[in-house]
C-alpha cells in the first residue's frame, strides 16, 4: 500500500507520517518511510534547489519541472521497488503538493501539473492523510523551526489559507482515497485517528 501525508506548512504531517510508521512496524509490518521532494539521492539534491533561497528563484512553470523530475527519480528508485517488494510506502507529500504549491499558488497551472503527472509518474496513492489546521497556526509552527528549507513560507499567510482551501477541495475531488484529519490537537491524539483508518485500509 502507498500512504502520502499532505497539508499546509506545518500541520504536522512529518510528525504524524513517522508515528504511522512507528504503528505499523509494531505490527510486524514492513514499512518505507519517505518524503518529498527527495526520498532518493537525485531528488534530495533537486530538493535543496526548491526549498531554499529567495521565493522568486523559480518560476511557478519551472518548479513544475524540477518537483516532477524530483517525483520520477524517487518514484523509480525508492517507491516503486518498495511497493513491488511487498513494503508499505509511506510518504512525506507527494504529487498532490505539487497540485496545490504549483498548480494554484501563481495562477492556475493545474492543468499543466495533471498533464506532466500522467505523462511522467502516472500514479496515484492509495490512501492519503491531509492533516487540517489553522493557516496561521501552521506558519508560525513552520517558521518556529527555524531551518533553512523556508521558501515556501516566506510567500506568507496568504499562500497557506489559499493551499488550505485547496487541500479541503482536494479531498472532495479524490474521496475513495482522501481523508481530511483534524490536526489542532495533540499529536497522539491525531495519530491515533491516522492509525485506525489506516489499520482498516489494510485490513
Amino acid at each position: 500500500m502507498f500512504i502520502t501525508f499532505e497539508g499546509i506548512d506545518g500541520s504536522g504531517k512529518s510528525t504524524q507520517a513517522r508515528l504511522l510508521a512507528e504503528h505499523l512496524r509494531e505490527q510486524g509490518r514492513d514499512v518505507v518511510l519517505t518524503r518529498e521532494p527527495g526520498g532518493s539521492a537525485g531528488a534530495e539534491e533537486i530538493r535543496r534547489l526548491v526549498l531554499e533561497g529567495d521565493p522568486d528563484r523559480w518560476s511557478a512553470e519551472t518548479e513544475i519541472l524540477l518537483f516532477t523530475a524530483a517525483r520520477r527519480d524517487h518514484l523509480e528508485r525508492t517507491i516503486q521497488p518498495a511497493l513491488e517488494g511487498g513494503k508499505i510506502v509511506i510518504s512525506d507529500r507527494f504529487a498532490d503538493s505539487t497540485r496545490m504549491y504549483q498548480g494554484l499558488s501563481r495562477g492556475d497551472l493545474r492543468a499543466t501539473v495533471d498533464r506532466l503527472h500522467d505523462m511522467m509518474i502516472g500514479r496515484e496513492p492509495d490512501l492519503t492523510f491531509i492533516i487540517d489546521m489553522d493557516p496561521g497556526e501552521g506558519l508560525s509552527r513552520a517558521k518556529g523551526r527555524n531551518g533553512h528549507e523556508e521558501r515556501f513560507e516566506d510567500f506568507g499567510e496568504d499562500l497557506q489559507r489559499q493551499m488550505r482551501a485547496g487541500f479541503l477541495a482536494l479531498a472532495k475531488e479524490f474521496p475513495d482515497r482522501c481523508h481530511v484529519i483534524n490536526g489542532a490537537r495533540s499529536a497522539e491524539a491525531v495519530a491515533a485517528e491516522v492509525a485506525a483508518v489506516a489499520d482498516a485500509a489494510l485490513a
